[in-house]
């Protein structure tokens, strides 16, 4: 409670509440995960700010872990959602990069210190105090709401630009999906012509790390444990290769033949007979996030000289760099189109692993206020 100048006491706001822009979306209340209509606020847009009417948003299997506690820091309720596109529908003074009508994208971080080591590298995404688009404290001491949402206010600074010729549906998620593969693949150099690329797991992330492995001039093998996958990684996807994890004369065939290796499995799996797929000097990338302990026997590295690395999405200079070249080479992610009130569904699916192979939501035709 506060007093009031005439002596009064009344209830204090959240500093939620106090945000004066009416918005409206669908959060989680508690780890039940499960979604439902919810009215709150957005800030006024600042001199720094643009303020974006979201059009779709791609679901990250994040999104899910987030909404269930999986990892036991959901601040309740929570709006999902980081692979956000829209328009702007109104832009700072001091803005310079956009104008109103422009198409954008807002991935999965809103803000970050500007001063840290990281930042100035322009790897906000390993910054300490970087403020993500959801389930965040913000500067301002508010709570972060996602893309599962009517509108969204956000610095300019975290806004990508999308070219014309990227559809907004089929773009979003390369906001997460597609950075989160392009970044190391970059910075390990995974994108030269001629190098033998592997990616392991065809799913949200895989399919993806194919298409830009084969627009990079590279040979791209798929490594999965579902032998059903093969005519897809091949004949859709364009991939060269197709490789049975559980198939011991396979990999043993392929052994010391790969540059380079992007997991993306989120599940245990074992980490030895693939690391025996690389080359002398090859690296393995971890950018799938296992929620339990993999087991890494330090022979199949050292004799070799092989490399384990991770990496988290990427910087905003990156992602915008990552926009622009999918756009160039047609690479868009491979959706499923749902409505607003599906979301429930979309999650128990996402679960099962049964999409192909991201599901969008369509914000701006499906998402009605209560």
């Amino acid at each position: 409670m506060v007093a009031t100048e005439n002596g009064q006491t009344k209830k204090a706001l959240s500093p939620e509440e106090q945000h004066p822009r009416k918005a409206f979306g669908w959060a989680v209340s508690d780890a039940s995960g499960i979604l439902s209509p919810f009215p709150f606020s957005r800030r006024n847009n600042g001199d720094d700010d643009v303020t974006i009417k979201i059009l779709y948003c791609g679901i990250c299997h994040s999104d899910l872990h987030t909404a269930k506690n999986d990892w036991s820091n959901t601040m309740y309720p929570v709006v999902p959602g980081h692979e956000i596109v829209g328009t702007i529908t109104e832009v700072g003074q001091n803005v310079r990069k956009f104008k109103v009508g422009n198409k954008v994208g807002v991935g999965c971080m809103v803000n970050s210190c500007h001063s840290c080591h990281s930042c100035k590298q322009e790897f906000e995404n390993y910054c300490p105090g970087v403020k993500w688009a959801y389930n965040s404290i913000d500067v301002d001491g508010t709570k972060t709401y996602g893309g599962y949402s009517n509108m969204i206010v956000v610095k300019e600074n975290f806004v990508i630009a999308f070219p014309d010729n990227m559809p907004l549906d089929k773009g979003a998620p390369l906001l997460c999906a597609g950075i989160t593969v392009y970044s190391p693949m970059k910075y390990h150099g995974l994108n030269e012509p001629g190098k033998h690329l592997g990616v392991v797991g065809l799913g949200g992330l895989g399919h993806v790390a194919v298409k830009f492995g084969k627009a990079f001039g590279m040979k791209v093998t798929v490594i999965s444990s579902s032998p059903h996958k093969e005519k897809e990684a091949i004949e859709r996807l364009g991939a060269d290769a197709f490789l049975v994890s559980s198939d011991p004369i396979q990999m043993q065939a392929a052994m010391g033949t790969m540059d380079g290796i992007v997991n993306t499995v989120s599940a245990a799996h074992a980490i030895m007979p693939l690391a025996f797929l690389l080359k002398t000097n090859g690296k393995m990338i971890m950018v799938g996030a296992p929620d339990k302990p993999l087991q890494l026997p330090v022979f199949c590295l050292i004799f070799g000289g092989k490399s384990l690395a991770g990496s988290c999405i990427g910087g905003i200079k990156d992602t915008q760099e990552m926009i622009d070249f999918a756009a160039k080479h047609n690479i868009t992610a491979d959706i499923e189109l749902i409505s607003m009130d599906y979301v429930n569904k979309a999650m128990e699916r996402l679960a099962k692993a049964d999409v192909k192979y991201r599901f969008v939501i369509d914000i701006g035709n499906t998402l009605k206020a209560a």
